[in-house]
């Protein structure tokens, strides 16, 4: 019998290692991002305090086309860097969360980049 290697499990288990060496701070907070099938969603979070701060995904309201595709992902980081700017929030250090930074997760750091986020 062919066992197929569970791709969630290990990216959890790269999520997990970047977890023990990064955190997010009230002044540079962490960029999460998580991505379904048909959605992405992405949030600045306060570490010390375990807030987050912002956040932006697209199941939002005001949010209008398909969720699971690089446009809607780029309107995403865009969006989230605008709601970062407006909580005097300008550096962020980026947790992609074990996903390859390809696709959908470039798309949204790209977005957010040149919303205004430095990372």
């Amino acid at each position: 019998m062919v066992k197929k290697p569970d791709s969630n499990k290990a990216r959890l288990k790269r999520h997990a290692r970047v977890r023990a060496k990064i955190s997010g701070t009230p002044e540079c907070p962490r960029l999460n991002v998580f991505r379904s099938a048909k959605h992405l969603y992405a949030q600045l979070i306060d570490d010390v305090n375990g807030v987050t701060l912002a956040s932006a995904s697209s199941m939002d309201k005001g949010f209008e086309g398909n969720g699971g595709n690089k446009e809607a992902a780029h309107k995403i980081g865009v969006t989230l860097a605008q709601r970062a700017i407006e909580k005097g929030i300008s550096e962020v250090v980026f947790d992609r969360s074990g996903y390859i930074y390809h696709g959908r997760i470039k798309e949204l750091a790209e977005g957010a980049r040149e919303g205004g986020l430095k990372f």
